[in-house]
């Protein structure tokens, strides 16, 4: 065996076997400035150099060998290699040119003595057609392997419509194997509808020669929705004519429940600040409202009717403030008051409430979970969500419909419920046996202000209410419902690390020895101002009033006798905060207590003690008490 002295060629490498080593020159001159050459004299060496270069491209070999006949030796090594193979020979034996074909599966056998002309564009042409088929072949493996590996459903088809190519993913979801599917069109396995909207996509595309892009929404078997986006893609040859159509179809559920979730968000911020601009007017009112009745119903005489009547009032004005916090929850400024809470003691607490509101037309059952754990979460709100599911709930049934109220504990493992970590959980499931709640309702049911009620029956606050305060409670809320078999809300809790202490729970108390002061009263709200001078008179305290920064600055400078200074943090012209800073320069000792009807917790000044309003008079008495003594505290630690 002979190695060509070239070595370097970039060219392909051919296997000359010929048993006289004149030949074997001859084509080894012919060929070596174009190929790398490799030579045998016997066919026995040519299998053994086979083994070992694998890269080989073309071989040529003699007919007439010892060892060996040629065309024998080719289909040998037709077992180890696929390269080209060309048969020379010497004399006209057709029958072993025959077995070369079909054994050897030669290209051409060349006579000799050879045309080196013609040779040399033969071994070039079965070179070139090698190198394309390779290409051809890489190609198409790329191809298959994109195709397989992807989770993109994909495929080709004639501009007939019928599938000249689809990969697994595809023929999967048409419920049929891809070499079925060749020949066929997508009609013959969707819908009707379905099948229209597809052949319109493919008519668009192919008319404008450019990408058509549809998202179509689907629902799966088990009811919930995926969104799939599609691309029909033309191909042109060329020319710039269509020559087929490829078809990508990727889910992008998890994308688009993103963007739900995305403006889902826009639309909590927007209610957030529609509601943190109208809390703070609103709490005004009900402060002056709530102050006025327990200063009337203090000095009213004993007539029980008067007394009865006064309670009603403030029982309403308490559901106006109740509901102010609601929507400052729901679009998440406000801090709930997290703590530890028995469940079902809530549940049984309610239960002439929601005897009450949700009428005689539909039974109650309740199944609570004996050992239930304490849950995390505001009680006063997670009485108001059990109420909204339950009207939620009377409101899908017909008479004679059956609400079932239940609590369980759960523990969670990661991943297995959207938006929820893995833990332990209370949950509280709310089930109705009304009409179920279609798919593309029920997407949507979690929006802010989307109801399928009459105008004037709905708000579209309930369920996003109790959404919100679960997951500001570290939990979520799932939702299973069925088409005529009824619907059921389940709220998760996180557990609570420490068990609620039972007791009775004291209300604030007012001190009667507490100190008397001089007090600087500053609130813009004249009614406001009043209930809170007349409630800090009434504990015993001087009060001077200021309707603004401006006045209240001014008596601050001329009365050196100002012991603490109450102010509203949203004032015209100078806030609260403002005007603290200003008399902290003034009175460096001056306690100081803001009041507010609403803020944004974010927002909060440190440094100040904060009263939310509306408040009653314990609140107030003990928070004028906590800021003395706040005060007195940070001037020690200066």
């Amino acid at each position: 065996m002979t190695l060509s002295s070239e070595m370097t060629s970039t060219s392909g490498t051919i296997l000359v076997v010929d048993d006289e080593p004149d030949i074997l020159i001859a084509l080894e001159d012919l060929f070596e400035n174009d190929y790398r050459v490799l030579t045998a004299s016997s066919p026995i060496q040519a299998l053994d150099i086979i083994r070992q270069e694998p890269d080989i491209a073309i071989i040529i070999s003699d007919q007439r060998m010892p060892e060996m006949q040629g065309d024998e030796f080719l289909a040998k090594a037709r077992h180890e290699t696929d390269a080209d193979a060309i048969l020379l020979t010497g004399y006209a034996d057709l029958k072993a040119v025959i077995g070369a074909v079909n054994k050897g599966r030669i290209m051409a056998y060349v006579p000799k003595p050879w045309d080196p002309a013609a040779l040399s564009n033969m071994v070039a042409t079965a070179y070139q057609r090698r190198m394309l088929a390779r290409k051809l072949d890489t190609e198409r493996a790329l191809l298959h392997g994109l195709m397989e590996s992807t989770g993109d459903l994909i495929s080709f088809k004639d501009l007939d419509g019928r599938f000249v190519r689809l990969n697994a993913s595809k023929a999967r979801s048409l419920g049929c194997n891809s070499e079925d599917c060749l020949g066929r069109k997508e009609r013959d396995y969707v819908s009707p509808e379905r099948a229209t909207m597809i052949e319109e996509a493919e008519r668009r595309a192919i008319a404008a020669r450019a990408p058509d892009d549809v998202i179509e929404e689907r629902t799966s078997p088990d009811g919930t929705t995926q969104w799939v986006l599609i691309n029909h893609i033309p191909i042109l040859d060329e020319a710039g004519t269509v020559t087929n159509l490829a078809t990508i179809e990727r889910d992008i559920t998890e994308r688009k429940l993103m963007e739900m979730r995305l403006r889902q968000a826009d639309k909590m911020q927007a209610l957030g600040t529609l509601a943190g601009g109208v809390a703070h007017d609103f709490n005004n009112l009900l402060m002056a409202v709530l102050g006025s009745l327990d200063l009337a119903s203090r000095r009213a005489p004993d007539d029980p009717r008067l007394t009865r009547l006064l309670q009603n009032a403030t029982y309403a004005a308490e559901r106006g403030a109740s509901l102010t916090q609601r929507l400052l929850s729901f679009s998440r400024q406000r801090d709930l008051r997290l703590q530890a809470v028995d469940v079902n003691q809530v549940i049984t607490g309610m239960n002439d409430l929601l005897t009450r509101t949700l009428g005689g037309v539909i039974r109650i059952e309740r199944h609570l979970h004996d050992g239930l754990w304490t849950a995390m979460v505001d009680p006063d709100q997670l009485e108001l969500a059990i109420l909204n599911l339950c009207i939620n709930a009377r409101d899908a049934m017909t008479e004679n419909g059956v609400l079932t109220l239940s609590t369980r504990n759960e523990t969670v493992d990661e991943g297995r419920i959207t938006e929820l970590s893995g833990g332990e959980y209370v949950v509280i499931s709310v089930k109705d046996t009304g009409s179920g709640i279609p798919p593309e309702v029920l997407a949507r049911v979690l929006e802010p202000f989307f109801t399928t009620k009459e105008v004037g029956k709905g708000t579209g606050l309930g369920l996003p209410m109790v959404y919100g305060l679960a997951q500001q409670s570290g939990g979520t809320v799932t939702i299973h419902s069925t088409i005529g078999a009824g619907t059921t809300v389940e709220l998760y809790l996180s557990r609570a690390a420490v068990e609620r202490e039972d007791g009775p729970q004291e209300e604030p108390a007012i001190a009667p020895n507490a100190p008397k002061m001089r007090i600087l009263l500053v609130d813009d709200d004249a009614e406001v101002r009043t209930v809170t001078a007349a409630y800090l008179n009434e504990m015993g305290h001087r009060v001077v009033e200021a309707a603004d920064g401006l006045s209240a600055l001014d008596i601050l400078k001329a009365d050196d006798q100002i012991d603490v200074l109450i102010a509203d943090f949203a004032m015209p012209g100078m806030t609260g905060t403002d005007l603290a800073d200003k008399a902290r320069e003034i009175r460096s000792d001056l306690s100081i207590l803001l009041v507010t009807g609403y803020a944004d917790p974010k927002r909060l000044p440190n440094g100040y003690l904060m009263l939310h309003k509306p408040f009653s008079r314990a609140d107030l008495a003990a928070k004028v008490t906590a800021a003395t003594r706040w005060e007195q505290d940070r001037s020690s630690s200066i």
